[in-house]
């Protein structure tokens, strides 16, 4: 007997080592945590304390790598705030915050989400303010939107912010008027800001609210078969509760934080080198905090991606423009340049191709400096100009794809309407970036999507088809991939996007033993039904963190 237990034995599975669709193994040991070894060599592990575990034919795939998602602000929306989809009706949300504010008098300030991008136009109003005030009378009440960049608050939270009609728009920020001259309460980017960091004064959270946020959120992220994951724009408070918890042998998951260099979303503080001077103190067996996250422009339905070519003039957009960048050039090139000396990655929020050009220009200098070590991330890159294709591969940046954020639905509706046709549909050219080399890796963005269902960003890869069939087409099929490739965007390329490959994303022996059970292998389904592929159980390390009921 070999001198290693096994605490864990896998029998009658079908386990596929890579995600990658090779012939299966059908055994796997387990111990301390990690893969011990797979087939025949698995059995030479087995001792007196060995659980064996029959799968009866069931398929087992690596635990799935969420390169991008905001699990700390999902959890705090679970847990503590109004959530409803942002495809249901306006008469829903309100009736939510309605519900809310008779169900919660104590609370100051009522938050949540989210609304439409497509309803911008419609929230601009007189109307839609007194609605909003209705809902919640006298209440301070701020609503995000789906792309989490704009906020919609209350004639009460207006007065809180000393917002009039007199009020001049902030740096980088626009406050919206209705048809009579006064606020509509519609925020965009910057402007919005100044309600998160009200509400932040007034009813503040402290670490063990955090940890309870981060803990729900794993928890959720289980029950979708995820057991790594890079948290997209970390606040230092937001590190220290994931550090806790690890501390305290409640981090079931390994997570990789990308701390705030800018920020035009979330009010918090400190940011750039004040959150890099203490991010070793929060760093963990399970915790890096490995990457700072630089915003360089806003969304398309704002009119605040940053473009080649200018917006058309619309109604949605009647003074068309560029889009301004959140950081300039040679600001960005001062960033990747001090960070890449200290080994930091940063994800670069880009989603105009003009920004996606001044950042893969910043990383071409950063590089002409002998800088090659770290591996940057194009985090959305929803629009790529074809001459930058191939410029991902040769700078050795990955891109960071956000499915649900661009199948055919509401969002990409109103970036086709702000943007025209057929350009507002030539967004993520998923296949034209693996054809030249370049790494992708999924992100679910969560909390602007709903759930990070991953059987449904996989959909999504493979037919460019709104997986939960509300709206009919494809959005550039030709851009399609295979199924081998979007399961590795969801494990090991992921989780070497991630900078975490050296613990999971395969069930090779020595690696964590993470890794998800389900009644079918994907490989075998119609591809109609991977959308409602459902993960049965989620090991962690060795341990069971989820079971379906």
């Amino acid at each position: 007997m070999a001198e290693a237990v096994a605490d864990l034995l896998l029998t009658s599975a079908r386990i596929d080592v890579r995600a990658d669709g090779s012939p299966p193994e059908t055994t796997m040991a387990v111990g301390a945590g990690k893969v011990l070894a797979l087939g025949r060599a698995a059995e030479q592990f087995v001792g007196n304390r060995t659980v064996r575990l029959d799968l009866a034919g069931q398929a087992v795939l690596p635990g799935f790598v969420d390169v991008h998602n905001h699990h700390s602000l999902a959890g705090q929306a679970a847990l503590s705030e109004v959530r409803v989809a942002s495809d249901r009706p306006l008469d829903v949300l309100l009736e939510a915050v309605r519900e809310f504010a008779v169900k919660r008098p104590e609370a100051d300030w009522i938050v949540g989400g989210s609304w439409s991008s497509n309803d911008l136009s419609g929230l601009n109003t007189a109307e839609a303010r007194r609605r909003l005030d209705a809902a919640a009378p006298g209440r301070k009440v701020m609503l995000r939107d789906d792309s989490i960049h704009n906020r919609w608050v209350s004639p009460a939270a207006l007065r809180r912010l000393g917002i009039d009609a007199g009020s001049a728009d902030p740096e980088g920020g626009k406050i919206l008027h209705a048809g009579d001259g006064e606020p509509s309460g519609v925020l965009l980017e910057r402007a919005a800001v100044l309600a998160d960091l009200a509400i932040a004064q007034d009813q503040p959270f402290g670490l063990a609210d955090l940890e309870r946020f981060s803990a729900h959120a794993v928890g959720q992220l289980h029950s979708h078969g995820i057991t790594a994951f890079q948290d997209g724009a970390s606040s230092l408070q937001q590190m220290e509760a994931l550090a806790s918890l690890d501390r305290q042998g409640r981090l079931k998951a390994w997570v990789v934080t990308s701390m705030l260099a800018n920020d035009p979303l979330f009010g918090v503080s400190p940011l750039g080198e004040g959150i890099i001077g203490a991010r070793e103190q929060t760093r963990s067996a399970r915790h890096r905090p490995d990457f700072v996250k630089i915003f360089l422009d806003g969304v398309p339905p704002a009119g605040t991606a940053c473009f080649l070519q200018p917006y058309p003039k619309s109604p949605v957009l009647p003074d068309g423009g560029q889009g301004e960048p959140a950081m300039d050039g040679a600001e960005l090139r001062r960033w990747l340049r001090s960070t890449a000396e200290r080994g930091i990655v940063a994800k670069v929020h880009c989603t105009g191709d003009a920004a996606v050009r001044t950042f893969l220009d910043a990383v071409a200098d950063v590089r002409a400096a002998g800088l090659h070590t770290v591996r940057y991330q194009l985090a959305h890159g929803q629009f790529i100009d074809p001459a930058d294709l191939p410029r991902l591969a040769e700078l050795g940046v990955a891109a960071d794809i956000s499915p649900g954020l661009w199948y055919p639905g509401p969002l990409t509706g109103v970036i086709a309407q702000v943007l025209g046709e057929p350009r507002g549909s030539r967004l993520h050219p998923n296949r034209d970036l693996l054809d030249s080399g370049a790494l992708l890796g999924v992100g679910s963005d969560w909390q602007s999507e709903f759930e990070p269902n991953v059987f449904q960003a996989v959909y999504g890869l493979v037919t460019r088809q709104d997986p939960q069939r509300r709206t009919p087409g494809s959005l550039w099929p030709e851009q399609a991939i295979s199924l081998h490739e979007a399961l590795a965007a969801v494990t090991g390329d992921a989780a070497r996007i991630c900078g975490l490959d050296d613990v999971t994303g395969a069930l090779s022996p020595g690696r964590s033993a993470d890794f998800v059970v389900l009644a079918s292998s994907p490989y075998e389904l119609p591809v109609e039904a991977l959308p409602d592929l459902q993960v049965a159980q989620t090991w962690f390390a060795g341990e069971q963190v989820f079971e379906r009921r």
